[in-house]
């Protein structure tokens, strides 16, 4: 398994940016898929994004499309989401995963999780 933690979180205003990176540790990131998922006070875990071990596939939910990026970078065993027009429903923790198969938007299909960063949207 790879051990995973995220930073970047933070209070920002609607319509603002955030950043958000998850470091990987591991000779192996490379060979993982890598995603984002993130859970809102009462409400379950849902997918945001996810990217191929090249990096040349992703998938996104249809709540984020054209607004979030999510992209890595091997050599540095990071992952990152870039996060724009942020809106108030997009208020959540954030947790960066890793999975071996490519097209899974299921908690279940990743095996390795962050601690999550919380990230705030105000009004």
């Amino acid at each position: 398994q790879v051990q995973l933690v995220e930073s970047g979180g933070g209070l920002v205003q609607a319509g603002g940016s955030l950043r958000l990176s998850c470091a990987a540790s591991g000779r192996t990131f490379s060979s993982y898929i890598m995603g984002w998922f993130r859970q809102a006070p009462g409400k379950e875990r849902e997918f945001v994004a996810a990217q191929s071990w090249s990096g040349v596939s992703t998938t996104y939910a249809d709540s984020v499309k054209d607004r979030f990026t999510i992209s890595r970078d091997n050599a540095k065993n990071t992952v990152y989401l870039q996060m724009n027009s942020l809106k108030p429903d997009d208020t959540a923790v954030y947790y960066c995963a890793a999975g071996v198969k490519y097209g899974g938007r299921r908690t279940a299909d990743f095996g390795s999780w962050g601690q999550g960063t919380q990230v705030t949207v105000s009004s």
